[in-house]
């Protein structure tokens, strides 16, 4: 009976042995994301030293990993977080359009995460730095998969100078007072727990997280500083995770190169522009380069996959304090600059160095990549137990090495679209939203405040501009017909794609919008007949709403 015991006892061990050996032959996945960043900003991509702000950091991450020169975001912040971290296109969380502190709300609770699919795999998860994705408790990071977050901001940095008195003196002292409560400073907290707040955010050169004051009970950190938190935590994170026999997951999200850009003060005048925005992409690329620096020093650099982007196209609205694109069009629109972003994939040993890569992938894809490199499955039903659709493709293959990517397409959507604005199929592009054309030819010319993102959205009827993005990737040439040929018949497999993709909101209802904005006006004539059609209703039983301009 003893050597029975003995015999299963040690079965039982080598098991475990296996167990273990398995959790950790899964990678490491460290997702690193900046904000706003320039598709021309990083040397990779023809910016760094030749536009005045050195990135040998990032250049390094490229020299050693792969750069995608077809990677896509979406639009703005918070629909471009939204696509990363659910695998879904915005419509479908509802999470479209940036919100203003105090507006509640956020990514449903219902949506699966990275972090949320990756720990039914055994990962540890963490977060830290901007979030943009609702300020409701449902919504944050550590309701959202993530075992712990720290320093999190959880809007873009504008929205931490609007009580400022030095930046917005002419603001009424009612609605001062509003942004002064609901604005939300730094958070950290632990899964299952309350969050606390670390200290509050402003727009000046401050950095005492400590230090109580009547209009700071709770300590204040400036714009400049809060990036240095964000890489603080990770740091710390990596010390720790290293002592582990877990795998994890960190998602660094810094709050730069978001206007108003303040460059810590180690950095200013660091770049050779001596721009702030140039400064802090220096900034950025030091940051980024510290961690790289402490993965390999703590031996992570043998197992650990590590993907760098930003969440949308540079904004170039609000230049010059804003990112370079060589494409047409700005962030908020549906046009390349608006769009393409850059994105660099490290994993020594399994990424071939030095690799270029022209498939069409975009943040949509981190999640069945992640999944499938972290050996989960997923979820067929929501975490409510209802059907839902991911729009992810697994990128391992390409970024392994074993074959092409599986997409063919990508959709362009801006704030309220249900229908894409505009649709790649292959190298050909159809654009229906017009939206901050204007007569400006690129992306260089149309930096007047009234061409891009405020815009309104412009639709063609039923002739879109077709563009050929391996001959014309700055959309300049329309080919739907010119002088020499027409190309009408690219409209086949565009409006095809388009087709299939409106029949999967029939099956998997899009959610509510968690933020709504003005979307134009609503006609006299229109209110008029929706009254109508309401009474109508009304009379036989339903119930419908009445036009609120959103």
């Amino acid at each position: 009976m003893k050597t029975a015991s003995k015999i299963l006892a040690a079965g039982l061990m080598s098991l475990a042995a296996l167990s273990a050996s398995a959790q950790q032959s899964k990678p490491n996945i460290i997702l690193l994301v900046s904000d706003d960043t320039g598709y021309g900003d990083l040397g990779p991509y023809g910016g760094g030293e030749g536009r005045g702000m050195a990135t040998p950091n990032i250049d390094r991450l490229a020299n050693e990993g792969m750069t995608f020169y077809s990677f896509y975001a979406q639009p703005s912040c918070t629909p471009g977080r939204a696509a990363m971290q659910t695998g879904r296109i915005p419509n479908r969380s509802g999470m479209t359009t940036v919100a203003f502190q105090g507006q509640g709300g956020g990514l449903p609770a219902a949506e699966w995460t990275l972090a949320s699919v990756l720990k039914t795999s055994g990962y540890k998860t963490f977060f830290t730095g901007k979030w943009h994705l609702g300020e409701a408790d449902y919504a944050m990071p550590h309701a959202q998969g993530y075992d712990e977050m720290r320093y999190v901001g959880l809007y873009h940095l504008n929205a931490y100078t609007y009580a400022d008195p030095t930046w917005f003196p002419d603001m009424s002292d009612e609605l001062r007072t509003m942004f002064k409560k609901v604005t939300i400073g730094s958070i950290s907290g632990k899964a299952g727990q309350k969050w606390t707040e670390d200290f509050k955010i402003n727009g000046q050169y401050v950095d005492t997280p400590t230090a109580k004051t009547p209009d700071y009970p709770n300590g204040v950190v400036g714009i400049p500083y809060f990036d240095g938190y964000v890489q603080k935590a990770a740091m710390e994170y990596l010390d720790q995770a290293a002592k582990s026999k877990e795998p994890f997951f960190m998602n660094v999200n810094f709050m730069k190169v978001h206007q108003p850009n303040l460059p810590h003060p180690d950095f200013r005048g660091k770049s050779a522009s001596r721009s702030k925005y140039a400064d802090s992409v220096v900034e950025l690329d030091a940051r980024i380069g510290a961690i790289m620096d402490k993965v390999r020093a703590l031996g992570l650099d043998k197992n650990t996959l590590v993907f760098y982007t930003t969440d949308n196209g540079a904004w170039q609205d609000v230049y010059p304090d804003a990112g370079y694109t060589p494409f047409r069009g700005t962030k908020g629109t549906v046009r390349e600059g608006g769009n393409r972003v850059p994105a660099i994939a490290w994993m020594p040993g399994k990424i071939k160095p030095g690799t270029k890569n022209h498939d069409i992938v975009g943040g949509l894809d981190l999640m069945s990549t992640f999944a499938a490199v972290g050996g989960a499955k997923l979820p067929e039903k929501d975490r409510d137990g209802k059907p839902i659709i991911f729009d992810s493709f697994d990128m391992s293959p390409v970024l392994f090495g074993t074959g092409k990517s599986k997409r063919n397409e990508w959709f362009f959507f801006t704030e309220n679209e249900l229908t894409p604005g505009a649709a790649r199929v292959g190298n050909y592009k159809a654009v229906f939203n017009l939206r901050g054309d204007n007569g400006a030819s690129t992306g260089g010319l149309a930096v007047d405040t009234n061409l891009g993102w405020k815009g309104a959205e412009k639709y063609v009827a039923t002739v879109p501009q077709v563009f050929d993005l391996w001959q014309d990737p700055q959309e300049r040439y329309d080919l739907f017909m010119n002088n020499y040929t027409e190309r009408t018949w690219t409209l086949v497999t565009i409006n095809q794609a388009i087709t299939e993709k409106m029949k999967t909101y029939v099956k998997y209802p899009p959610r509510k919008l968690q933020s709504e904005g003005y979307s134009g006006p609503i006609t006299l004539t229109q209110y008029q007949r929706l009254a109508n059609v309401r009474e109508a209703l009304e009379k036989e039983g339903f119930k419908l709403p009445m036009p609120n301009g959103n």
